[in-house]
């Protein structure tokens, strides 16, 4: 039997546009670009069906007009986000039917780095769970809070978290590394992610991507995950130069921290 494939397509420097692709018919998340899937759609003689945005940011979206002329794609996107097309507008609750490549989506709204970030959640035709998380959760990080509040990241960084372990996450961008780096200052007694730090480097080293990663891996070595951990909430305090209340306060400061680590 044919089973779906998983890919991750390269863009711009960091980018990952995750596709989805079986018996001919794909499907697209987040192409900030339309060059590499015009390319991996022609090389692999697929079919795009569907686009699958989870926010507004031009290297997410910057490729949408210029696919759905080509392909007829049919656009999936946030309820409450401005988007350079949009034929079906989700919030929490919503779900995807895309049969050709096997999917069925349950969309989360996860806000924080934009206000109207959604994610998608579901299993791949193996049985396999699967997110596509956007700029939100990323390997040993997560994203900037560009619009949205610390409570509010805290909140869907939650969500997420409480996903199965055997979830494959899906970020868009290559930054395990420095990420894994930060991770390292904040947890450096974590057996976990110096074991992770040593994988990815030997993955980077020969060209490889880091991602997916799984919910499980996160849980142990993502301090933003973190938080309720006596060594990461000690450390966040420590870089704060006080004492924190609560997880989100943890959070706030383990963001700041990241924001100005060199």
């Amino acid at each position: 039997m044919v089973t779906a494939r998983l890919i991750p397509v390269p863009a711009f420097t960091d980018n990952y546009i995750w596709m989805v692709h079986k018996n001919g018919h794909a499907i697209v998340v987040d192409p900030g670009q339309s060059a590499p899937v015009e390319k991996a759609l022609k090389d692999q003689d697929l079919v795009l069906d569907a686009i699958l945005l989870t926010h507004h940011h031009g290297d997410h979206v910057g490729g949408v007009l210029a696919l759905q002329r080509q392909t007829n794609a049919r656009i999936y996107g946030p309820a409450t986000e401005t988007l350079p097309a949009c034929d079906q507008a989700l919030r929490q609750g919503d779900t995807v039917q895309l049969p050709t490549v096997g999917l069925e989506l349950s969309v989360l709204d996860v806000p924080g780095h934009t206000a109207g970030h959604i994610a998608y959640f579901g299993k791949l035709d193996t049985g396999k769970p699967v997110l596509f998380c956007g700029d939100t959760l990323f390997a040993a990080g997560c994203g900037r809070l560009f619009e949205g509040t610390p409570a509010q990241m805290a909140e869907s960084l939650g969500k997420l978290s409480a996903l199965p372990a055997a979830t494959l996450v899906c970020c868009a961008h290559e930054y395990t590394l420095a990420n894994l780096r930060w991770a390292l200052e904040v947890e450096p007694d974590n057996g976990n992610l110096r074991q992770r730090w040593e994988d990815a480097t030997k993955l980077r080293s020969k060209g490889e991507p880091t991602l997916p990663s799984t919910v499980g891996a996160e849980l142990e070595t993502n301090p933003f995950l973190r938080t309720g951990q006596a060594a990461v909430a000690k450390a966040a305090a420590r870089f704060a130069g006080q004492a924190l209340r609560d997880p989100v306060d943890v959070f706030a400061s383990l963001r700041e921290w990241k924001n100005n680590f060199k």
